[in-house]
């Protein structure tokens, strides 16, 4: 592997750490608690559509009979998220307070206010090879996916989703951000076309930190008063600074368990 490959792809080490394997990961304990900054900016703007505004969320255990499991994604591991991978909104930090919301969600922070909450660590297996090298390169191509299910009271799957894409639009040029420590720069995001449950949307979040730019992937689902968020990384593609295609084994099958 080339030595600029190696450094960008320590960079996106990095950065997968805090955003797929750093995750805030919900509980019964902390579910109901304000995560701080994100609530207000994520349901500052309610959506077009609206929810019943007395529609109930999903409890608990409903919410994990609707999250992904072992077996669920052909060809994928699936792993529940531990409370030493978390990451809350308040460690999270933007230079534009517009755009603090999606940085939050971004790095796998909840979104509002959810009653609920729960977090996978959905990585592609990589396909085996007797070539050392081959088996490295097949290592380093596999997308890894942070899902977060957030079940909300009323509208609030509809706000928080709504308070994204307005911070999405907003901060399509960019913004700095800083999580654990560590900054970042999101250069640009571009909605991408998606497709799953009642409402769906996807972003090309380029970021670039030290110097080498590479893409990640953010997409959204809501079904009912459920709000999936799913936040994926390519090591392979980020070691050469392009582009990857976004997880559809992972969207299909999380969208299918909340129909």
């Amino acid at each position: 592997m080339r030595p600029t490959a190696i450094r960008r792809t320590a960079v996106a080490a990095t950065v997968m750490s805090l955003a797929l394997l750093t995750a805030a990961c919900g509980s019964d304990g902390d579910a109901g608690k304000d995560n701080g900054k994100a609530a207000d900016s994520a349901s500052a703007k309610p959506a077009d559509k609206g929810a019943d505004s007395t529609a109930k969320a999903l409890t608990a255990a409903e919410l994990e009979k609707v999250s992904l499991a072992e077996g669920d994604v052909k060809d994928h591991k699936v792993a529940k998220a531990t409370p030493a991978d978390a990451i809350e909104g308040d460690a999270v930090t933007v230079d534009k307070a517009a755009c603090d919301v999606f940085a939050d969600v971004l790095m796998g922070a909840k979104a509002g206010k959810p009653a609920a909450s729960t977090q996978r660590k959905v990585a592609g297996l990589p396909k085996k090879s007797d070539d050392p090298e081959k088996m490295l390169e097949a290592v380093m191509d596999v997308t890894t996916t942070l899902t977060t299910l957030q079940a909300y009271d009323g509208k609030g799957a509809d706000e928080a989703l709504a308070g994204l894409r307005t911070a999405a639009t907003e901060c399509a040029s960019g913004f700095t951000l800083t999580a654990a420590g560590a900054k970042q720069k999101v250069t640009k995001i571009a909605e991408v076309p998606v497709k799953g449950a009642e409402e769906a949307v996807a972003w090309t979040v380029t970021v670039e930190g030290e110097g080498e730019k590479y893409a990640m992937k953010l997409i959204q689902l809501r079904q009912g008063t459920t709000l999936a968020s799913l936040t994926s990384l390519n090591l392979s593609a980020a070691a050469e600074g392009g582009d990857f295609e976004l997880p559809t084994a992972v969207i299909d099958a999380q969208a299918a368990k909340l129909a």
